[in-house]
């Protein structure tokens, strides 16, 4: 079975830093795309960021750029976001997600589809406040 578990959400001041890390266990962690999306009181989950198995490939949105990192340790089977410059608008509850099948796609061009994404966690909030 397989299970999908986020930590280090919080509050922080805008202009401050949060790590957010994620497990999953029950699946080839090594060769599944991996993704954090996000969802703000009264928006749609939207994609951040993913990471490709291996890690060779990335995409991040436009409003994250420059100030978040995504990153994988296969040998420890997690995935890590490094958010810094937080502004109140990077609010929301944050998800790791790792995706529906075998491989996946990570495209640097594309946001991430949330349907191609089979495995979720429960979620991490984060807020930031002004």
């Amino acid at each position: 079975q397989v299970q999908v578990v986020e930590s280090g959400g919080g509050l922080v001041q805008a202009g401050g830093s949060l790590r957010l890390s994620c497990t999953a266990s029950g699946l080839s962690f090594t060769s599944y795309t991996l993704g954090w999306f996000r969802q703000a009181p009264g928006k749609e989950r939207e994609g951040v960021t993913c990471i490709s198995g291996g890690g060779t490939s990335t995409y991040y949105a436009d409003s994250v750029k420059g100030r978040f990192t995504i990153s994988r340790d296969d040998a420890k089977k997690t995935l890590d976001l490094q958010m810094n410059s937080l502004k109140p608008e990077d609010t929301a509850m944050y998800y790791c997600a790792a995706s529906r099948f075998y491989g996946g796609v990570c495209s640097p061009e594309a946001e991430p589809i949330e349907a191609d994404f089979g495995y979720w966690g429960q979620g991490t909030q984060v807020t930031v406040s002004s």
